[in-house]
């Protein structure tokens, strides 16, 4: 920027209010300066090097507001788990299922699972077919992410909100 460019005897300059062309770097740095704005080397790699004649703590204001922008637009997921155990009661699914259906109604991901105590762990099945079960339940409402797949002592499904039409 201005006079930290160095090193360089000719630029292309561009920007408002001037003529595109090639000019000594002195050339460059004084039409910046008649103008009260400022001469800045956007690309150094090129043959000649490309600089710009704008106002530089606008251009940087700019920037900062752009990226806040793209920052806000992200959203963050949400991720509710739902604890169920190989011997789930029909009262308690039901029960785990009206909140299931919130969560994804909210926009929450739903992370489902079965935790395997002790010897219950011999009922792998019973497991993933409560799982199974629940992920059919909700299927109007979610998509599954991944089936159930055991990790260690608990057996997991994911399951997101279907996209609304």
């Amino acid at each position: 920027m201005n006079q930290r460019i160095t090193g360089l005897r000719e630029v292309r300059v561009v920007g408002e209010n001037v003529e595109p062309g090639i000019y000594t770097i002195e050339q460059a740095r004084r039409m910046a300066q008649e103008q009260n704005l400022d001469l800045v080397e956007i690309s150094p790699k090129a043959d000649p090097p490309v600089c710009r004649i704008i106002d530089y703590s606008k251009f940087k204001y700019e920037q900062k507001k752009k990226q806040r922008e793209m920052k806000a637009k992200t959203t963050k997921v949400v991720m509710k788990e739902i604890r169920f155990g190989p011997n789930t009661d029909e009262h308690d699914f039901e029960f785990k299922l009206k909140h299931a259906r919130q969560f994804l109604a909210e926009g929450a991901k739903v992370k489902a699972y079965v935790h395997f105590v002790g010897r219950t762990i011999v009922f792998k099945e019973r497991g993933e077919l409560l799982l199974l079960k629940f992920a059919q339940a909700l299927e109007e409402v979610a998509k599954v992410e991944q089936l159930p797949k055991l990790e260690g002592k608990r057996m997991f499904l994911f399951l997101g909100p279907k996209a609304k039409k």
